[in-house]
């Protein structure tokens, strides 16, 4: 069966509410919702939601029970129960270790996304092309031109990609806005400030993966937790693992173009935009006039 994984333990509350549970569409719709319309209509089996226990009313009875007749749902929680990690810890472990939590809900290819970000559907379908063919140890990175993901109200955190023949070599996390020439690229590690080509392809963390990833991550989380320098806060993070073994020689990871256009309310002032997106794809045709 083929998998939607959709990460939300992490529930953010950046401009004063929790964005996952934000009507935003034309009826009251949610991001996530556009999220499993689209896996369903390109033939997705199932969708688990990786959430905080404490959050799984709340997700139910306004997410799940949307859907749960359409698709099968599954519910993973993102537990501090990691030996070397304190139990009071308050901040998710992150997402390499919220990937493992879903494990005994995946029984074949899955794709991992964000909750709070619109993909588009041409991003579905293209990542469930390749799931239908994916060898074992290459994974996949749907790749957006960085014009189709950044706001007008200020700078953004993307991955941006480095590519060799079709094959991720590298992921740059990096603040990017629209400044007058163009399009800006500041790298998190530090470094200049560079313009950069539109069409650059970034990580927006629509992965494509197979079982054989969670050996990687059971591994590598022993080291994670051996080496970690603050015990609150470090993150065992997912792009951390792919560059390890990128450059291990372990994996690939074939990064596959898109052509379609996130969303998202990164500021609160993003909010009316994406609304008046969302609701010209109801009138254009994209999406009915109601999803459910």
């Amino acid at each position: 069966m083929k998998s939607l994984v959709i990460l939300a333990a992490g529930m953010g509350s950046r401009f004063g509410g929790l964005k996952q549970i934000t009507p935003l569409g034309p009826n009251g719709e949610f991001i996530i919702d556009y999220s499993i319309y689209d896996a369903i209509r390109v033939g997705f089996d199932r969708v688990v939601f990786i959430i905080k226990e404490e959050n799984y009313d709340i997700f139910k009875s306004t997410i799940g029970s949307r859907v749960e007749d359409k698709i099968e749902v599954k519910y993973a929680f993102q537990k501090m129960d990691v030996e070397g990690i304190p139990s009071t810890r308050v901040k998710p472990l992150g997402t390499a270790h919220a990937i493992m939590c879903a494990k005994e809900y995946i029984d074949g290819p899955f794709m991992i996304i964000n909750a709070d970000d619109y993909y588009g559907y041409d991003a579905f379908k293209q990542g469930i092309e390749y799931l239908n063919k994916m060898e074992d140890s290459t994974y996949g990175l749907v790749g957006y031109k960085v014009c189709n993901t950044i706001t007008e109200n200020g700078e953004v955190k993307r991955g941006i990609c480095e590519i060799d023949n079709g094959y991720l070599t590298d992921i740059v996390e990096s603040k990017v806005g629209r400044v007058e020439k163009g399009i800006s690229m500041t790298p998190l590690a530090g470094g200049d400030t560079v313009i950069i080509s539109e069409d650059t392809p970034v990580s927006m963390n629509m992965l494509l993966f197979n079982e054989s990833l969670f050996d990687y991550l059971e591994k590598d989380l022993k080291e994670f937790v051996d080496n970690i320098k603050d015990i609150e806060k470090d993150e065992y993070l997912i792009p951390d693992v792919l560059d390890k073994h990128i450059k291990n020689g372990d994996i690939k990871v074939k990064v596959i173009p898109t052509t379609a256009t996130w969303y998202g309310v990164t500021y609160k002032e993003d909010t009316d935009y994406v609304k008046d997106s969302l609701a010209k794809l109801h009138k254009d045709g994209t999406y009915s006039s109601k999803l459910w």
